[in-house]
């Protein structure tokens, strides 16, 4: 029996003395990284919410197994931010109608959840009304031609059914019910346990047909926003989810697949918001670093490529860099990287790795 076959559905109930530490450690942490960034100078308020959304990009698309361009994506945002980026780019209609969606939830914040707008989120997401090569239904709710909606995996004949979500000629009623919740949610109720909730309630009426986990995030993110009563995201829920990618199922199937009461799934959806906020100071760390890095050269003659290429290695470029992958992202020839390097090392801003030879490698010099 799932949970939206419950009689009282969907009045969800939980214990609140299993919360109340849950709750009260990541208020006073969410107060901590919000009290952190107010301290902050612009530029570098800027440059965490630009990591942050990206962060939040790319992870919510990979807890569906779908993998972006990390540089189309930060470029992407900084583009709608009015942040300088020097990463290169390539156009892509999912990624920009991703970012779309995730910047309309958090910078409008203010405005009412409606039908309308989750159809231009829906939309957004899916601008060729294709999911893979699967035709659906886009800017509607979902129409069940083929049978029920399932969560399934498995081979094909021997799938495992997860959840069935409630039939489609429930959810214009369903999401009129949920639409009204969101705008206009039960009084004293806290603001990341009402997060947490329009997470797991719009996820189990899966009104669309694809795209609800995506899009139940950015509401669960809007919800946090209208909390903070600010559009300045510096923590990514996505980010920390996509590292739980398998306790975050295996939760939702186990929550879905009972009754009414839900307090596991907050305690998990709290230790969870925690977690991101672990991931947000790093990131402001970060943040801080680059910027002494900058201080120290303060003055140094570089080139603008030096320039460019330091700032990709500092916006979280993986791996080690070579003579040959600087000359990639400089668009130099190798001779001319390793000039670029060498002067760089006397500068202090390069060191080289402990391996030397033709296979030398080198590291940003951030102490």
């Amino acid at each position: 029996m799932y949970i939206w076959q419950h009689d009282n559905w969907p009045n969800f109930t939980w214990d609140r003395a299993r919360l109340l530490d849950h709750l009260a450690e990541a208020a006073r942490r969410q107060g901590q990284v919000l009290g952190q960034m107010r301290n902050v100078i612009r530029p570098l308020s800027d440059e965490a919410r630009l990591r942050t959304l990206s962060q939040d990009a790319l992870r919510t698309s990979e807890i569906e197994g779908e993998h972006l361009d990390e540089d189309s994506v930060r470029s992407s945002i900084a583009r709608r931010l009015g942040i300088p980026y020097a990463g290169a780019s390539k156009d892509d209609r999912r990624i920009e109608g991703l970012v779309d969606m995730l910047i309309d939830a958090t910078h409008n914040y203010d405005q009412p959840l409606t039908a309308e707008r989750l159809f231009g989120w829906h939309v957004a997401l899916f601008p060729t009304g294709y999911s893979g090569m699967h035709k659906i239904t886009v800017a509607g709710w979902r129409l069940d031609k083929e049978g029920p909606m399932q969560v399934v995996s498995g081979a094909l004949g021997r799938e495992k059914v997860h959840y069935e979500a409630p039939p489609a000629e429930r959810l214009p009623a369903e999401m009129d019910r949920f639409l009204a919740w969101f705008n206009a949610p039960p009084a004293g109720l806290d603001g990341i346990l009402r997060s947490g909730i329009a997470h797991l309630y719009y996820v189990t009426i899966h009104p669309t047909d694809d795209g609800n986990g995506r899009m139940a995030r950015a509401m669960a993110d809007m919800a946090l926003a209208q909390a903070e009563a600010s559009p300045h995201r510096f923590y990514s829920m996505s980010s920390a989810i996509r590292n739980k990618r398998k306790a975050y199922y295996e939760i939702l199937e186990s929550t879905q697949s009972n009754d009414l009461e839900i307090t596991d799934w907050l305690v998990w959806y709290l230790e969870c918001f925690v977690a991101a906020i672990d991931e947000a100071e790093a990131t402001i760390e970060q943040v801080l670093a680059k910027q002494r890095f900058w201080q120290n050269l303060q003055g140094k003659a570089l080139s603008e490529r030096q320039t460019k290429v330091l700032n990709r290695l500092l916006d979280g470029f993986e791996g080690k860099i070579t003579t040959r992958k600087w000359a990639a992202l400089g668009k130099c020839s190798q001779p001319t990287a390793q000039r670029d390097i060498n002067e760089l090392i006397e500068l202090g801003a390069l060191r080289p790795s402990e391996a030397g030879g033709r296979s030398t490698a080198y590291l940003l010099n951030l102490d």
